[in-house]
Parts: structure tokens; C-alpha cells; sequence
């Protein structure tokens, strides 16, 4: 068969199934190609941004989720047999006579309105309130009517006619209460007696607007409760019987009103609520008292010091005073953390607080008490405002100093989740301000055993490094995301803050490597004018680590690539932003006369620093030749007239420092 011809090669090119066929094939393949091309490569602007790194990809590779806060595991399981028995009231002994005053006897017995129906309850009230001020109208008018004889609604003025008419009506519609109902009857029988008895007292005008205002909110609130009064008297006399005999019962009756105080507001509280309160004074007396006192009476009652250490109490566990008291005690605790638990009020938490403290040591003998105390403390530490989070830390810090080994960790490991999941925003000064708070706390709780601390610490850091490999493998969106987040950049922080202050007196040298070469890593792979303040930040991290080991770390080739950022001279002055709370800066910044005066202020600080530590060493000179070079070459490039005065000065001293030398 010859060859076709080109008008038949033509017609078969276009019009042949099976050349149609081949087509939708290459078609097809060059779709999948360029999707596994996107896909690997889709990140923004990334030849701007990310630099071409020499590299193996290995493009059937699916990343590896490595979680900074997976690193560490620990049992957060809470059934221990001291916490078995369920939080409620301890029984007390019913032979303790609490003395009362009249008047609050006057509100125990109204508890038993209670048992009418609201309707009633409310029109008693509402009748009881129209007579008083009845009363005191016919007081004022008396003197001018003499004859007692003469109708009261002629003698009485527009006002009180008023009053007198409505007054009528509620007689009328009481008195059909009465027929309806024959308990309010009797209830209104022994009312009566009581009420005629009060008014003979002369203080009784005071106490009468009190009594029934809280009466009848006491009745809305316990309508379907039957229970006691924590009367202002009765906690004074309680509190009096506890400090002075260290009585047992009033100590036991205390805390169930304590137990009510820390609970009130609570739905769970309010079908258990056999203690009530008939004023602020008498809730806030047995809050302070309990918080003010309780550890100290529990310690007398054991016999103990102030300064008790934690064998002391070991051995008193087998004593009948530790099975006499320890259910008291337990009760107070359980009641203070689910105080600490509700209350959102600063200064409460605060006292409460610096309170708890003083009890970790009985917190140690109940365990799972023990770990919900450093979960709520943990809680306040990592969200609370500067001076509760400094009282929360300091419990975190003295239970992981007296307690034994097995709790530093619990305090390491849960310390340690709490900051990797407070630290992934920082977009404003106050939150970095508080970030560096919980770092440096971390920091110091780390230094209570350093040798534990850094074997944590490396596997922190190996994780650190892990992902910091998948990412430089990789160049996917999400392994690069990873990198440059806040998370990353505080946990690398993090540890070259410990690093620094431990150096010194320990050996982490492996540490020091490790975290220098993930340095270096992160500042390899955001080498883009717009990951310039993540830059800067390594450059510190390692001048601080330069500094506190003793070690020379070159870092004047990553200092004088920021010089290589400012694009041309001129530009107008944009929207201020600050280096210590950004990681990336937008496009739109890159122009402008702030990124410029950012670039080259950067650059001078960062080198003068690193002169500063190197500058008494013999290989000064040698280090400051080139970077003084190329700074009198971007002096000479340089038109703005601010840029060519800070370079100019810097060069002179450095220069001057060398005639020193001489």
C-alpha cells in the first residue's frame, strides 16, 4: 500500500475514529499531569516567596500529621477510690443549739407560706404592705379629727381614701382565700399573734420592710425546700465555737453552709439545699471564714505545723484523728475547687486562690482531687488576667516541688499541652505580652529538674524537626503552613528560652545543635522579602543562643539578606505593623517606606548584636570585613538621606572600635 497523500493524511487527521481516540487520550493524560503538578506546588506566590531548594521529593508521599502536643501522653483518669463517694452535705449532729434572735426566728417560721399556694402567698403580702402604710397615714391625720365616730373615708385625705378603697378590696378577696382555702386561714391565725408581738418592739418599723421583702423572696427561691437558716448570728456563734473548742459540729455544720455558698446559683444545688441564707452578711462571713481558716484548723486538729512536710502527713493516715477529720477535709477542698471552677470575679479568685495554696499539702493525700486542682490550675494559668494567673502558677509550681517525681511529669507534660493551646494566636501586643508570661513560666518550672526537663525536651524537639523535614521535603501547602504558624515559632522559642538559661550550669549541647539546625531550616525555606519579621526572629533565636553558650554561630550572611529586600528607594509611608506580632506581611507592604525603614533598622540591630558578643574576640576584624563592605556599598547605592545616616553611623563606630583595638 503506497503512502496517502496529504489531502488524504488531512482527512484521516480529523475524521478518523481512531485518530479521534488517541487525541482524547493524550488529552485526559496532560489534564492528570498538570493537577499532580498544582497540586505539589500549590503554594501562594511561591516563587516569590519560597526559594527553589535542592531537594528529593518523593511525590507519591502523603504527609504525616505530627502534632507538637501529641508528643506526650498522660492518664487523665480521675477514679481513685478517695473520690468514690459523691459530692454532697456531711451529717450533722442534730443536739447543736444555734442561737437565734427574734427576728430571724420570724423568718424560719414564715418558711411555712411555703406550703400555701402562690396565689395566696401574694395577695398575704401584697395586704400586708397597704395596712403598715395605712397605719402611718391615720397617724398623720388623727389629731385633726377628734370625733372617732365620723366616717373614715370623709376624714381621710384623697390619698389615703384611695388606699382605704383599694385596701377593701384585698380584705374582700383575702376573706374568699380564707373560705377556699382553710390552711392559709390558720396560717393567717398565727400570723396575726406573731405580727401584734413584733410590733410592740420598738425597733420593729426598721426590721419590718426587711423581713417581708425577704421573706417573700426566700419563699419564690425554697418554695419546694425544706431546710435551715445560716442566719449572721448563727455563723458568728459557729465561727466562735470552731476557733475557740475547734467543736467538730459546728465545724461540720460550717461546712455544709460552705459547701451551699460555693454551689449557690447552681442548678444541681437547688433540690439539695438544706442551708439558706437571709442576707449577704451571713453568705459572705462563712465564705471568708472557711477561706480564711479552715487550713489552719484542720492542722490543729491533726496536730501540725505550719511547715508540715508530706511523710507527716503519710503517717498520720493510719490514726483515728485522720479518719475523724478526713472527711471534713476533703469536703472543704471539694467545695473550694468547684468554687474555683465558677467564680469569674478577679479578686475572688485571686484570695481563693493564694488560699488553695496553702492547702497543696492535703490535696496530696487525695489524688484525684490532686489532678482536677492542677486541671483548674492549669485553666486559670493559661486564660486568667496577671495576678491570677500568677497565683495558679505558683500552686502548679509547689505541688511539682514537694510532691514526688511521677507529678513533676503530670505538671511537665500538662503545663507543657496547655501552652502548645494557648500559644497559636498572637495578632496583638497584649497577647504576645502574655504568650512570653506563659513561657517564661513554663521555663521556670522546667528548672525545678532540669535533667528530667531536657529528655522531655528533646522529644519536643525531634517532633520540631520532624516536621521541619516533611516540609523542605515536600513544599506542600499544608507541611509549609505547619512551619509558619505560631505554634511552631512559640514551641521553637520556647525552647531556646530554656536552652538559654540552663546551658550554663547543664550539658545540652545535642539540644543546642538540634535547635540551630531547625533554625537554619526554618530561615531556608522563607527566604521571601515577605517572611521578613520570621527571619528576624531567627536571627535572634540564634544570638541568644550564641550568646548563652558561648558557642559562634555565623549569622552575617542571614542579616545581610534583609539589606537585599528594600526594592528601590522612595515609596510612601503605609499602615504601621510590627515585627513581633506578624509572621508574614501582606503584598501590599513590600513598597512602602515602613517596610524599607523595617529592612535596614532590622539589619544594623541585628549586627550589633553579633558584634557585640564577638567584639573582644582575636577574629573581630575578619568577621567584620565583609558585612562592613557591603554596607558601604548600599551606603553609596543608597538616595534616601535617613538610610545613608544610620549606615554611615554604624560603620564609623565599628571602625572607630578597630583604632581601639590597635
Amino acid at each position: 500500500m503506497g503512502k496517502l497523500g496529504k489531502r488524504a493524511r488531512k482527512f484521516a487527521k480529523k475524521n478518523l475514529q481512531s485518530v479521534l481516540k488517541r487525541k482524547r487520550q493524550l488529552k485526559s493524560m496532560f489534564k492528570k499531569k498538570a493537577s499532580k503538578k498544582n497540586e505539589q506546588d500549590d503554594i501562594e506566590e511561591q516563587e516569590e516567596d519560597i526559594g527553589v531548594l535542592p531537594s528529593v521529593r518523593d511525590k507519591g508521599q502523603d504527609l504525616v500529621n505530627f502534632s507538637l502536643d501529641a508528643v506526650f501522653t498522660d492518664d487523665d483518669s480521675d477514679a481513685d477510690d478517695d473520690d468514690s463517694d459523691s459530692d454532697e452535705y456531711l451529717p450533722e449532729d442534730s443536739s447543736l443549739d444555734v442561737p437565734q434572735s427574734d427576728s430571724e426566728n420570724y423568718l424560719e417560721d414564715n418558711s411555712r407560706a411555703s406550703a400555701l399556694s402562690s396565689q395566696n402567698r401574694e395577695i398575704y403580702l401584697e395586704l400586708a404592705k397597704k395596712r403598715k402604710k395605712l397605719d402611718r397615714s391615720k397617724q398623720k391625720v388623727i389629731a385633726g379629727f377628734p370625733h372617732p365616730h365620723n366616717s373614715r373615708a370623709s376624714a381621710l385625705s384623697s390619698q389615703n381614701r384611695e388606699i382605704y378603697l383599694e385596701l377593701a378590696k384585698k380584705r374582700k378577696k383575702l376573706d374568699r382565700s380564707k373560705q377556699k382555702d382553710p390552711k392559709f386561714s390558720k396560717f393567717l391565725e398565727i400570723y396575726d399573734k406573731e405580727l401584734k408581738s413584733l410590733r410592740n418592739k420598738e425597733a420593729y418599723s426598721d426590721e419590718d420592710d426587711m423581713s417581708v421583702d425577704e421573706t417573700q423572696s426566700m419563699n419564690e427561691n425554697t418554695q419546694n425546700n425544706e431546710g435551715k437558716f445560716l442566719t449572721s448570728s448563727a455563723v458568728d456563734y459557729l465561727c466562735q465555737l470552731v476557733s475557740e473548742k475547734q467543736s467538730l459540729s459546728a465545724l461540720t455544720s460550717l461546712l455544709n453552709g460552705y459547701w451551699a455558698v460555693c454551689h449557690y446559683g447552681v442548678e444541681s444545688s437547688l433540690n439539695n439545699d438544706s442551708h439558706r441564707f437571709p442576707s449577704s452578711e451571713a453568705f459572705s462571713k462563712i465564705l471568708m471564714f472557711m477561706l480564711n481558716e479552715a487550713d489552719d484548723i484542720f492542722r490543729k486538729l491533726l496536730g501540725l505545723s505550719s511547715n508540715f512536710r508530706k511523710e507527716k502527713l503519710s503517717e498520720l493516715k493510719n490514726s483515728s484523728k485522720w479518719d475523724t477529720v478526713k472527711p471534713l477535709i476533703k469536703s472543704y477542698l471539694r467545695s473550694t475547687l468547684f468554687l474555683l471552677n465558677q467564680v469569674t470575679e478577679t479578686e475572688i479568685l485571686a484570695f481563693s486562690l493564694a488560699r488553695v495554696r496553702a492547702s497543696t499539702m492535703f490535696f496530696v493525700a487525695f489524688p484525684s482531687l490532686l489532678r482536677r486542682l492542677i486541671k483548674a490550675a492549669l485553666q486559670l494559668w493559661a486564660t486568667g488576667g496577671d495576678s491570677v494567673s500568677t497565683h495558679a502558677f505558683l500552686i502548679i509550681l509547689e505541688l511539682a516541688s514537694v510532691c514526688n517525681s511521677d507529678w513533676f511529669d503530670t505538671c511537665f507534660i500538662k503545663t507543657y499541652k496547655s501552652f502548645i493551646g494557648h500559644c497559636q494566636f498572637v495578632e496583638q501586643p497584649v497577647q504576645l505580652k502574655h504568650v512570653q508570661y506563659l513561657r517564661d513560666s513554663f521555663v521556670k518550672l522546667c528548672s525545678l529538674d532540669v535533667q528530667k526537663s531536657s529528655k522531655k525536651a528533646m522529644v519536643s524537639i525531634q517532633q520540631l524537626a520532624k516536621i521541619l523535614h516533611q516540609g523542605l521535603q515536600t513544599k506542600k501547602k499544608e507541611a509549609v503552613k505547619n512551619i509558619c504558624s505560631w505554634q511552631y515559632i512559640n514551641c521553637v522559642d520556647l525552647w531556646v528560652s530554656f536552652i538559654s538559661a540552663n546551658i550554663c550550669d547543664y550539658d545540652l549541647q545535642t539540644s543546642v545543635f538540634m535547635v540551630i539546625q531547625i533554625i537554619n531550616g526554618m530561615a531556608l525555606l522563607f527566604p521571601g522579602p515577605r517572611y521578613l519579621p520570621l527571619r528576624v526572629k531567627c536571627i535572634q533565636w540564634l544570638n541568644q543562643l550564641s550568646s548563652s553558650s558561648g558557642i559562634f554561630i555565623p549569622v552575617v550572611s542571614l542579616i545581610l539578606d534583609v539589606l537585599e529586600y528594600k526594592s528601590g528607594d522612595g515609596g510612601k509611608y503605609g499602615k504601621a505593623f510590627s515585627l513581633s506580632t506578624v509572621v508574614k506581611l501582606p503584598k501590599h507592604c513590600l513598597k512602602s517606606r515602613n517596610f524599607q525603614e523595617q529592612c535596614i533598622l532590622s539589619a544594623i540591630e541585628l549586627l550589633s548584636t553579633h558584634f557585640a558578643q564577638w567584639s573582644h574576640h582575636i577574629s573581630f576584624p575578619e568577621l567584620s570585613t565583609i558585612p562592613l563592605i557591603r554596607l558601604r556599598k548600599f551606603h553609596e547605592i543608597t538616595t534616601i538621606e535617613s538610610f545613608k545616616r544610620v549606615v554611615k553611623r554604624f560603620v564609623d563606630q565599628v571602625q572607630s572600635f578597630f583604632y581601639l583595638l590597635q
